[in-house]
């Protein structure tokens, strides 16, 4: 029962669903014309490799390679959809994800941390003795709202709900699976829609642990502050990967169940209700996977 705790996560792609295990990936898209689609490929060494026995370490470099894997997936939806056979990879998918994280890092790190230290700033004049700490709340509470905000926004496009029906598709197959349940469309149904290793998890999971981080660090300079942010953001990834890791394997503790609500709360923004055709995808995706690592030898 333990590899269906921690060996499999998804994503959702456009009009379809990756899946992820230990040796494979597969991407199941549903074409313009109705027939479902699926790519599959081996997974990199990297996720066999000694790194992966190494804590934080194993977060950060597995994390860096997901993200890119997320891009390809999304890259191979996409043509699927426009019909064309260009592809992403190699050095420009990494520039595209380069410049993804550029603006993630300058929206959602160095826009809330220019927030806080102008409060730190005004209550400094202001002569509070406590402004520093009052700064750092303040940063982090925008940086919460910041990324609620934007997701909650974005939820409202008609593609962007599609995505989040298909991210419920995989959340319950992923669901059912674990469960031990057969995987049919109206089984997977049944199951929750959430899920403790979401992605969105760790990006709340971020947040909160970088509220901590940086209060530690002390007042400092504004472009140190900056700095700092930058900086830390694969310190910060490592501990929310372990963290999210540690919780997922001990959801039968009824305080860790208790620490993971938030999380779940906010899987209520990225995903939606999928209908019987999604979750079809999804474990069209989910099988695919399955049988690619039965045939990968290591």
């Amino acid at each position: 029962m333990e590899d269906r705790i921690i060996s499999y996560g998804g994503q959702a792609v456009i009009e379809g669903v990756m899946m992820r295990g230990q040796k494979a990936f597969a991407v199941a898209m549903r074409a313009p014309d109705g027939n479902i689609v699926v790519h599959t490929e081996k997974l990199a060494d990297i996720y066999r490799s000694k790194i992966t026995k190494i804590p934080f370490l194993r977060g950060v470099i597995l994390l860096w390679d997901a993200l890119g894997l997320g891009m390809r997936a999304l890259t191979l939806s996409a043509n699927t959809q426009t019909g064309e056979d260009e592809k992403l990879e190699g050095p420009a998918l990494y520039l595209t994800l380069g410049l993804s994280l550029v603006f993630g890092i300058g929206l959602f790190f160095l826009l809330p941390a220019s927030v806080g230290g102008g409060v730190e700033y005004w209550l400094t004049q202001s002569g509070l003795s406590y402004a520093y700490w009052l700064g750092n709340l303040a940063e982090g509470v925008f940086q919460l709202l910041l990324l609620i905000g934007y997701i909650w926004a974005i939820s409202f496009m008609p593609d962007i709900k599609r995505v989040f029906q298909y991210h419920g598709a995989e959340h319950k197959t992923i669901n059912a699976y674990e469960a031990g349940a057969e995987l049919t469309p109206e089984n997977v149904a049944k199951f929750p829609i959430e899920h403790p290793r979401c992605g969105t998890a760790f990006l709340l999971t971020l947040v909160l642990f970088s509220i901590i981080l940086f209060s530690l660090l002390g007042p400092l300079p504004f472009y140190l502050r900056v700095i700092s942010r930058i900086v830390f953001i694969p310190v910060l990834a490592g501990i929310a990967v372990e963290y999210i890791r540690w919780t997922a394997n001990h959801l039968s503790n009824p305080i860790v169940r208790m620490l993971i609500k938030p999380n779940l709360a906010l899987q209520l923004l990225t995903t939606r209700t999928p209908d019987l055709a999604m979750l079809e995808v999804a474990i069209q995706s989910f099988q695919s996977m399955r049988k690619a690592e039965t045939e990968i030898v290591t």
